[in-house]
């Protein structure tokens, strides 16, 4: 606790700089949700790494400072919650809670439980429906490779991270990738975006006057909803014809299921199916999109990208989906994930509120405090990271060239948050991001990544950010170009 003295030396809200607003409405809105991440970014070249928003009755401080940034997050879950907001449209919608939105001792019970099914063991028994769907976006992409058939980068992602997460999670054969039979993901594309744009509306009208949108947003939640309730019988059947799966679960929702029933775990199927939901939605959009963000700027620097294909080419030399020991041998292509994420993080922001009087640097925070932090600001900064515009993957390896930064760069990047609520799929999504990226560069050679209109893709936040309109053509590795 600050003494009188310490305390008054402190700022207070109304001392910070920050955009001018209007009456009632304060800063909400100058707020475009699809851009917030980057008009965050500006105003914090504006006024400094620490400055004020009033959203309506919400008064909310940003940081932008990355030592800050990580205090707040390693402050959670006892200093900081998620916020009450998102809480609310979460519920309204009808959406089951999971790990990614609860809070206090709900929030530990759930860890407990997602952890142990994200364990490295569990998961590496999962491989084997991982590469299975490998092989069905090799199949996809030499079939476009032979008709000359240009990809929708973003879709084919969203099918194989959606078909992986099926798969590896709840031992669902949801195969979009084979049959374009994408009801499950056309569900679940509706949702984020609905969630992020109901948290900075100005006025809830969806309540009075719905729209098409909106009730087909009512729709697609019941849908999710029943799938993942599908999912839990199923997977209660496994366990009950096959009791050995309670010692060797063969996928995430099976593990949780079996955390869920150990003796004071204050877990019940509800609840994994909360988290079943999580998984469906964070791993859907995440993973995806920072493989499409990839795929980008590799092909934008030749000479990363000749590397990571020449990584693969050399440990996958059969064409086959990785392995587990081949997966872990790909070191540079997971370099350049990190460097991915550091550019391009799809969570350039992260939202969270006060649950207890605290201050971050020199400014005091009151309980129910909103806090933006503002995650790519220093890890693309002079500051703080040599050449940081620069797509350089090799400052994340141990023998990285003298003088990258390397440590910095690990410091000051936070993809996956920090702290306590570091997310607890990090380990599965690189092992995804790593077998799309073998299964492309192994079987296919890049000809083309860009937009219809030749520029740098549109950098879309809908609660995750995403590149607008990246297609990429390919050709298969090994066969010549018709002259």
């Amino acid at each position: 606790m600050n003494t009188p003295t310490a305390a008054s030396r402190l700022r207070q809200f109304d001392d910070l700089p920050g955009p001018r607003g209007v009456p009632v409405f304060g800063n909400l809105l100058q707020i475009e949700s699809t851009r917030l991440h980057l008009q965050l970014e500006q105003w914090c070249e504006e006024y400094g790494p620490i400055f004020k928003l009033r959203l309506g009755p919400r008064r909310a401080v940003v940081l932008g400072d990355h030592e800050l940034i990580a205090t707040a997050l390693r402050d959670r879950p006892d200093g900081f919650r998620r916020t009450t907001k998102l809480e609310q449209v979460w519920t309204e919608l009808g959406l089951m809670g999971g790990v990614f939105g609860a809070n206090g001792e709900t929030w530990r019970r759930q860890r407990r439980m997602v952890m142990a099914a994200f364990d490295p063991g569990h998961v590496k028994r999962y491989h084997p429906a991982l590469q299975r769907v490998g092989l069905r976006l090799a199949q996809r992409w030499q079939q476009a490779a032979r008709h000359g058939t240009t990809i929708d980068l973003q879709a084919d992602l969203m099918r194989f991270t959606v078909d992986a997460i099926a798969g590896l999670a709840f031992g669902a054969e949801v195969n979009t990738l084979q049959s374009d039979e994408d009801v499950i993901q056309k569900h679940l594309n509706r949702i984020f975006p609905a969630v992020f744009k109901r948290i900075f509306a100005p006025l809830p009208l969806w309540r009075w006057f719905p729209s098409a949108e909106d009730r087909a947003l009512v729709r697609s939640v019941a849908e999710v909803n029943a799938a993942v309730d599908g999912f839990i019988v199923q997977g209660r059947r496994r366990l009950e014809a096959n009791p050995a799966l309670r010692e060797h679960p063969s996928n995430l929702l099976e593990a949780m299921l079996v955390a869920a029933d150990e003796p004071d775990s204050g877990m019940d199927d509800s609840q994994v199916a909360g988290n079943v939901l999580t998984m469906l939605l964070a791993g859907e959009d995440t993973t995806a999109n920072t493989l499409a963000w990839m795929i980008h700027l590799l092909w934008q620097n030749p000479q990363a990208l000749a590397e990571a294909a020449a990584e693969v080419r050399r440990v996958c030399a059969d064409g086959e989906p990785p392995t587990v020991d081949q997966i872990g041998q790909l070191d540079y292509v997971e370099a350049c994930a990190h460097e991915t994420m550091r550019l391009k993080p799809v969570a350039p922001q992260n939202a969270m509120q006060a649950l207890r009087d605290t201050t971050l640097g020199d400014v005091h925070i009151p309980a129910g405090m909103v806090v933006f932090a503002v995650m790519r600001r220093d890890a693309v900064s002079e500051r703080h990271i040599r050449d940081a515009a620069r797509f350089n993957p090799e400052r994340w390896l141990a023998d990285g060239r003298p003088g990258q930064n390397a440590s910095a760069a690990k410091r000051i990047s936070m993809p996956f948050g920090a702290g306590p609520r570091i997310c607890p799929g990090r380990y599965l999504a690189l092992i995804e991001m790593k077998m799309a990226m073998a299964v492309l560069l192994s079987r296919f050679d890049i000809q083309n990544v860009g937009t219809a209109d030749g520029k740098e893709p549109r950098e879309l936040m809908q609660l995750a950010m995403s590149p607008v309109g990246l297609k990429m053509n390919v050709r298969e590795h090994g066969i010549r170009a018709e002259a």
